[in-house]
């Protein structure tokens, strides 16, 4: 997407436009010690699987798009000690995704056909240390989709080299249906995204009360996802289990309510 596309799709938002999405947590600049803006941003963040798209590159950057097509994002996550909500300056943070046509790097057998092979190539991965107010943060893309799932960015904290949270983080979905429907990076794509999140078996089932939903914000020139990771140090963290067949998600019979919240009307 050219500088001059991405300025001409923000502006199709309207400047009220992200009251659609209000902050579970303060929108403050990395660089800030900011505190939470809510009583419960000290809860424990709950753990997620893993998925079977993680691996290493020991690259230590904040930009991670490596030029991938899509809608400018800055994806910022803040850690915390669960309970007395100090930073945790120094912890390393790991994040992956999938790109705008809802390919990952470094594996085979991506895509919407499961035939482009992706090995060696290692766009939209990344490894930061938190600051001293507990933040890390990544230039990245907004992420697309792939079907049997909600769109996310996966996160691991590590503490002295122990893994000490495993986790998925989940993007407001009129957003997603608006991006996903009107910007060419994220558009044609040759199936309907029947998965979304209010059917999805990872954001349902770990995160019932929506702990690591971004909180969204628009800047002049990209979105900015914020995100509180509250994490206990001395928690033990269970071993990864690689994850079985996918089961079937219920079907959406009234998309506007899965994607607005606040109708009180059944999606299902």
């Amino acid at each position: 997407m050219t500088d001059a596309t991405r300025r001409g799709f923000l502006r199709l938002i309207p400047a009220g436009a992200t009251a659609l999405f209000p902050a579970r947590q303060a929108l403050a600049a990395p660089d800030k010690d900011a505190g939470s803006s809510i009583d419960d941003a000290c809860i424990l963040t709950p753990q997620s699987e893993e998925g079977p798209y993680y691996l290493d590159p020991k690259l230590v950057r904040a930009d991670i798009a490596e030029g991938r097509p899509g809608v400018p994002l800055s994806f910022r996550l803040r850690m915390i000690e669960a309970g007395s909500c100090t930073p945790i300056q120094g912890a390393r943070v790991d994040i992956w995704h999938c790109d705008a046509r809802g390919l990952y790097s470094a594996f085979r057998d991506q895509g919407d056909g499961h035939n482009i092979d992706q090995t060696g190539k290692t766009f939209l991965r990344g490894t930061q240390l938190a600051n001293a107010g507990g933040w890390a943060a990544f230039n990245t893309i907004y992420p697309g989709w792939y079907a049997g799932r909600a769109t996310h960015i996966h996160f691991k904290v590590f503490l002295d080299e122990k893994t000490v949270l495993t986790g998925q983080s989940f993007f407001p979905e009129a957003l997603n249906e608006f991006i996903y429907t009107n910007v060419p990076d994220y558009t044609g794509r040759p199936k309907q995204r029947l998965v979304i999140n209010a059917n999805d078996r990872i954001a349902t089932g770990s995160d019932p009360e929506h702990r690591a939903w971004c909180a969204i914000k628009e800047e002049r020139d990209r979105y900015v996802a914020m995100l509180t990771l509250a994490v206990d140090r001395n928690a033990k963290v269970a071993a990864e289990i690689p994850p079985g067949p996918p089961t079937r998600a219920p079907w959406i019979k009234d998309r506007l309510a899965a994607l607005v919240p606040g109708l009180k009307r059944s999606p299902f």
